[in-house]
């Protein structure tokens, strides 16, 4: 899993089938090359994709005016290195298929990006120098692996995490000019989660008891001696989490920045690994809060993220007050304290694009151009629920319901769905159809208890909190039952699979994108992080609790699949593998089932934007049609926009319909 140090507020590290996300926002960038400025502009759903965004800039920690971004202002998200001072930026790399992982030395001298073929996310770190150059290879000696965290100190020192199949996870440090050597090596996951102002600890965090879904903590010198354990697990009997949010950044202060969840939630806590001892802070704030140093770690920047939203406070560690930072309401994604005091952070809700904002005043990247078209705001749902209240996010189009429906299932799992701005919900709406975000069971933000609350019965336990909002969404007369979709990609593709198979009768058409369709094979070939997973998840390989992975299988259930369906794959996905979707794609040509196939030659989704356009448009033209085949007149009203032809080689509606290369 792709996982980096960076000046970001990270979420927790729970592993995820999803994949790293490519930043959001209004970017300081060209817009998108290749427009032809005489023709009618592109439908409004269109221009959300190509609109130009960026990440949140990281900042070198030394030479705070040197910034490293990622973009899509060529039509392919990339890394860019902005100088503040001139005001220079450069587009560093440049690959068919994107590049998004990437970080600054502390001195900003050099960018380190990982390098990996066509999205498999197996690769090497390289560097190149700020101002531009040759890339070389970061770390000679080190083969190709999965990355598993990364630290670079001040001195030149690099502490490198990796997991492959073959040795599991592992810890290397490389001091300037040597060899790099290993300092760690487990069969279960771990990652690096930094490396201390001074460059003499290491933080880990591990699942040695077994517990994939909750970390403890490891601090280690740079030759691996131990000085000091951190573990709520209590060797794995307790299901309590923790994660390293960074050491301080000033020099001489050895005190590690924890999250921890022992009342609930994410909360965190500074820990002192030399000297001894936790201390608890005063926030007392209901939602999920994770959190940054200020650089003179006077402070502590806070993302609180509650009920789908989020907003950001600053903990005075002296006087230990709190002070709201002020944000519009919606979401902040991503958010830094720069050293002369201000927050740069990004905004959005799902009516307003991103904005990447300072509160210091104005916007700090805003590209000419195309902007992205507003959308329709959400409207927060509550339902009764199996497990408990299920909060949904819906979006309605104009007119009067009820309505062709799009359920969207989030990835993940351990992620929700949020009042943030989102190109594909809106591309929907704009064709005629309401949409409705489920978090889950599993689903991230409503407490400890909820996101593990899926175990053993994996799948199934998300779909009980689906259909009661489906029952919902028809009872209050949102949703039209007989003109209803099932979506989602990566685990929201697994669970389009699996909620077609056990309950066809409550869903008209299923779209799933790179989603887990053969559970069993999918464990075989995916990448080893989420091997420890799944097997937290099911309580045991497939060898060991197979009935388990059987109820919980896609493949299981295919033959009852009536809907139906659109499945889209990528050829390198370590995440969800192209052979397990073979193979269900084999049972539904058998039986001569009504579905269409599309695979793209890159990873678990792709960086590319007309190539998600083009996905995309064959989704909505897919359902449209589906739902005008199986009703008769079932698609959205007339005057709603159409989605168009898909694209040249795209695959037609049919018993086995072919896959497009």
């Amino acid at each position: 899993m792709a996982d980096h140090p960076d000046h970001g507020v990270h979420p927790d590290r729970v592993p995820n089938r999803s994949g790293t996300g490519s930043g959001t926002g209004a970017g300081d960038a060209p817009a998108a090359p290749g427009a032809d400025r005489t023709t009618p502009p592109a439908p409004e759903w269109e221009q959300r994709f190509r609109a130009p965004r960026t990440s949140l800039p990281d900042w070198a920690e030394d030479a705070p005016h040197r910034n490293l971004f990622v973009s899509n202002a060529t039509g392919i998200f990339e890394l860019y290195t902005w100088d503040r001072t001139t005001g220079e930026q450069r587009q560093a790399t440049s690959r068919p298929n994107g590049t998004t992982d990437g970080t600054l030395t502390p001195d900003g001298a050099w960018l380190w990006w990982f390098r990996d073929t066509d999205g498999d996310e197996f690769g090497t770190w390289v560097r190149q120098p700020f101002e531009g150059g040759a890339d070389e290879p970061a770390v000679p000696g080190l083969a190709a692996s999965y990355p598993g965290g990364l630290a670079l100190g001040h001195d030149g020192t690099a502490v490198i995490g990796r997991s492959t199949e073959e040795d599991g996870s592992t810890v290397h440090v490389a001091a300037p000019g040597a060899e790099p050597v290993e300092i760690y090596r487990h069969r279960q996951t771990a990652d690096v989660g930094d490396l201390s102002r001074d460059g003499t600890l290491v933080a880990i965090e591990h699942t040695e008891h077994g517990d994939a879904m909750h970390s403890a903590l490891r601090v280690v010198r740079l030759d691996g001696t131990l000085v000091a354990e951190l573990d709520d697990t209590a060797g794995g009997s307790e299901e309590l989490s923790l994660s390293v949010m960074g050491f301080s950044p000033v020099e001489g202060d050895q005190r590690l920045l924890v999250g921890h969840q022992r009342r609930g939630r994410w909360e965190p806590m500074v820990w002192d690994p030399v000297g001894g001892g936790t201390t608890a802070l005063p926030v007392e704030l209901p939602g999920d809060v994770h959190a940054e140093w200020y650089p003179d770690a006077s402070a502590l920047l806070l993302v609180h993220s509650y009920r789908a939203r989020s907003e950001l406070w600053r903990l005075d560690l002296a006087a230990g007050e709190l002070t709201r930072v002020e944000t519009p309401p919606g979401t902040v994604s991503a958010a830094t304290a720069r050293p002369d005091g201000t927050v740069e952070y990004m905004w959005s809700s799902a009516a307003e694009p991103p904005q990447l904002l300072s509160t210091g005043g104005g916007v700090v990247l805003d590209p000419p151009g195309l902007t992205a078209p507003s959308s329709v705001p959400v409207t927060d749902v509550w339902v009764a629920g199996p497990g408990g209240e299920v909060h949904a996010l819906v979006q309605r189009p104009a007119g009067e319901g009820p309505f062709p429906t799009v359920f969207e299932i989030h990835g993940g799992p351990t992620w929700h769905d949020s009042d943030a701005f989102a190109a594909q919900p809106a591309a929907w709406v704009d064709h005629g159809f309401a949409v409705v975000r489920v978090n889950y069971r599993g689903s991230t933000g409503y407490g400890r208890a909820w996101t593990d609350a899926l175990k053993h019965r994996v799948g199934l336990i998300e779909l009980e909190d689906v259909e009661a909002v489906r029952a919902w969404a028809v009872e209050t007369g949102l949703a039209d039952p007989a003109r209803i979709v099932l979506t989602g990609g990566s685990w929201g593709g697994y669970l389009t699979l699996l909620g077609l198979g056990t309950r066809p009768e409550l869903w008209t058409v299923g779209v799933a994108a790179v989603p887990v369709a053969d559970y069993v094979a999918a464990y075989e070939d995916e990448m080893e992080a989420l091997k420890a997973l799944d097997r937290t998840l099911f309580g045991g390989s497939p060898e060991e609790v197979p009935e388990r992975w059987e109820a919980s299988s896609p493949l299981t259930y295919v033959d009852a699949v009536t809907a139906p369906l659109h499945i889209t794959a990528g050829v390198n996905d370590p995440r969800c593998p192209i052979r397990q979707i073979d193979n269900y794609v084999a049972r539904l040509r058998a039986r001569d089932a009504v579905f269409e196939e599309y695979r793209y030659d890159a990873g678990h989704g792709s960086l590319v934007v007309e190539e998600r356009i083009k996905q995309v448009g064959m989704e909505i033209d897919f359902a449209r049609r589906m739902l005008e085949r199986v009703n008769g007149s079932g698609a959205p009203a007339a005057g709603a926009p159409s989605a168009g032809a898909p694209s040249a080689g795209a695959p037609s509606a049919g018993a086995g319909g072919p896959a497009a290369g």
